[in-house]
């Protein structure tokens, strides 16, 4: 049931949780942040619910009654690019990895503290800074970059992104010349402070390439410099 509270911040999130006792902790704790909850306990209801209460941001158990945590992530991502964050009492390399191929934009493990799950959140939900007059409109490879539009396109056919890979194209694409390390993508594009899980970042420019490259396997426009991170490239053939 959703239940908002006197004063909200108007960003919906839909908590999909099969333990009762933790929903409503996190509903507790998200509408003291002013958020407004809704709250299923299966992967059968969660996309109905996703439909009906068109939410800010989910928060998905890995593990669900129904449909898993995983098959709810993809079938919103057929449709929604509305940031997901996967709560999994699972931390073991498949699990985490299945779990942002389908299209998680971050992970916490359980148990977790509410100030960094809080924290997670309020780093899928800012809004973007505006770019700079110049920065609007950028080239990479034979893609272009509208900031302020959030679009991609590549000879006028728009390329669909969700929020957090165009977050990601655009720190690359803002500064061309500079390799960024994966903790610097981490502090600039999911908000990390502090030394975090690197597979987040490799699989979203698995994902970003997925959409963005001619040939993922020969990427052009995210380059990988060995032993060090990614830059965005010129649109020449490269090594990954």
């Amino acid at each position: 049931m959703s239940q908002p509270g006197t004063e909200s911040s108007g960003q919906r999130i839909l908590v999909v949780d099969d333990d009762p006792a933790l929903a409503e902790m996190l509903q507790l704790v998200l509408r003291k942040e002013r958020f407004i909850t809704e709250w299923c306990s299966s992967g059968t209801a969660a996309l109905p619910a996703f439909e009906k209460f068109r939410p800010d941001l989910i928060l998905l158990d890995l593990m669900l009654p129904g449909l898993s945590g995983i098959e709810v992530c993809r079938e919103i991502r057929r449709v929604s690019g509305t940031p997901i964050i996967m709560l999994t009492a699972r931390s073991d390399t498949h699990d985490v990895v299945a779990g942002l191929e389908a299209g998680a934009d971050d992970y916490v493990s359980k148990p977790f503290k509410s100030k960094e799950l809080v924290a997670r959140i309020r780093a899928r939900l800012r809004q973007p800074l505006d770019a700079a007059p110049e920065a609007d409109l950028m080239t990479v490879g034979d893609i272009t970059v509208d900031v302020r539009a959030h679009q991609v396109t590549r000879d006028g056919e728009e390329i669909s992104l969700t929020p957090l890979e165009f977050d990601l194209l655009v720190a690359l694409a803002r500064r061309p010349h500079e390799v960024f390390s994966r903790d610097l993508l981490l502090q600039e594009v999911w908000g990390y402070r502090h030394a975090a899980d690197n597979r987040l970042v490799n699989v979203h420019v698995q994902r970003l390439r997925s959409k963005i490259e001619r040939d993922p396997e020969h990427p052009s426009i995210v380059i990988t410099v060995r032993g060090v991170g990614y830059r965005a490239g010129d649109g020449g053939e490269e090594d990954r």
